[in-house]
């Protein structure tokens, strides 16, 4: 597996490279962002770990320009920022995972794997279309349509809908949400699970009758028609 770590803390990037390549991966190196951009549009890698606060370009903007050219590679994000929106703005920008610094290389390294697994290994769909009620999403332009109104949505809001979605009509926790949304472990100190599914809200239920999106106290949220 060959790896791209975009760090410009030389002592950081030491030591996750090192780490990395005694797991048995092949790790490249860029201390910036734009070096990062250059090596990412020149070389496959199977999975992207970048800092967040970066020179010449930071870590969202760098996010952003992977997803338009790799749109379903994994990305993890280190940063020393850990509040819910820095978390938010990172998830928004595209990434998959985010690891907030000081961090134990173990937790990284299980990240890693667990990204690795379930982008290597999930099935493909039969259908390029998930529907439910009058709301329609298109997997393979990443569109979302309710009573033929397109609506537009980040790649994880589009993520999260389609988790929901293809678990329609049951109780999905928080939990569920994290591990198979964010591919990470539920952190009962921050809200930003919450705060996408009223970002969903907003976007699919506001304007929309019926409502698709419940909550269920004490247990988690429910995507049913009624």
């Amino acid at each position: 597996m060959k790896l791209l770590l975009v760090e410009d803390d030389l002592r950081v990037s030491e030591l996750v490279k090192r780490g990395l390549e005694e797991q048995g991966f092949q790790v490249e190196v860029a201390f910036d962002g734009l070096m990062g951009k250059k090596m990412m549009l020149a070389n496959p890698y199977d999975l992207i770990i970048t800092d967040l606060v970066l020179p010449h370009i930071n870590g969202i903007t760098l996010c952003q320009e992977i997803r338009k050219v790799w749109p379903e590679i994994p990305i993890i994000m280190l940063t020393a920022l850990g509040t819910t929106d820095d978390k938010v703005d990172g998830f928004n920008a595209g990434a998959n995972d985010y690891l907030v610094k000081p961090f134990d290389f173990r937790e990284l390294h299980v990240r890693i794997k667990a990204l690795l697994q379930r982008f290597g290994n999930e099935p493909k769909e039969d259908s390029s279309n998930l529907s439910y009620a009058d709301l329609e999403m298109d997997l393979k332009t990443k569109t979302v349509t309710r009573q033929n109104k397109e609506i537009g949505l980040t790649p994880k809001e589009f993520r999260l809908l389609e988790y929901m979605i293809r678990n329609r009509e049951r109780v999905i926790t928080r939990v569920e949400i994290s591990e198979n949304v964010w591919d990470t472990n539920f952190d009962t100190g921050t809200n930003f699970i919450d705060v996408y599914i009223n970002y969903l809200r907003k976007k699919i239920d506001k304007d929309f009758e019926p409502k698709l999106i419940h909550t269920k106290l004490g247990m988690g949220f429910i995507f049913k028609e009624h």
